[in-house]
């Protein structure tokens, strides 16, 4: 079942696709694809997955509320999973994990603009998405909805309109942070960084998630 529902977003009005279970046959995306997840907390042992946002920067959105009883999403995880498609991510490691656990896939290949930031913007401490759309885009977005009831059967506005949000600016990021990794010589270590993240969430869902297995001790 797929409702549109016409949002007004960061002051514009954009369109969003709420599919149940699912995405349907009839949506495809082209080029890089966002994507951003609401779970009931960021426990990787307690909290299910309940939602997985998307969006390919053609100003749309489309929302997958899951199935949290079988998980059976086919056509989405066939999108998370595709070899020859970008996923942009703001925080991947959290969202990969969360993947991995419930839907049972590894998501490759992976963009991460929170990595991107921490290696670029070392002139700052503050790498949350509203912060970096703030300076980097000169766009203030809302984090009104972030702790709310993403497990509820009914999904209020504000709750999908906050969704949607997390997806609609990341193509754009990717844009001016890949100019900076550039002009710092910092973008093959970037990349090296985002291959290793399914690796990285393997180990917070083995019970490394607080430990740097890199370190001396």
């Amino acid at each position: 079942m797929t409702r549109k529902l016409s949002l007004t977003i960061d002051g514009k009005n954009i369109a969003v696709h709420l599919h149940k279970g699912d995405l349907p046959d009839s949506v495809s995306f082209n080029g890089h694809v966002a994507v951003d997840s609401e779970t009931m907390g960021l426990s990787l042992v307690r909290d299910p997955l309940c939602l997985v946002q998307l969006s390919d920067g053609q100003g749309e959105a489309h929302l997958v509320q899951l199935d949290r009883a079988s998980y059976d999403a086919p056509k989405l995880k066939r999108v998370l999973t595709d070899p020859g498609t970008l996923k942009l991510f703001h925080f991947a490691r959290f969202d990969v994990a969360m993947f991995m656990r419930d839907l049972g896939i590894v998501t490759t290949p992976i963009y991460c603009t929170k990595i991107a930031s921490k290696l670029v913007r070392t002139y700052t401490d503050r790498h949350g998405l509203k912060d970096l759309t703030k300076e980097i885009l000169g766009r203030d977005i809302s984090k009104d909805q972030q702790s709310s009831d993403w497990g509820a059967p009914e999904l209020s506005d504000a709750q999908l309109a906050y969704a949607a949000s997390d997806v609609l600016h990341l193509h754009a990021l990717k844009e001016k942070l890949d100019a900076m990794l550039a002009r710092e010589n910092r973008a093959e270590i970037a990349q090296s960084c985002f291959e290793f993240l399914p690796s990285r969430a393997a180990l917070d869902l083995a019970g490394w998630e607080e430990t740097d297995i890199f370190a001396h001790s």
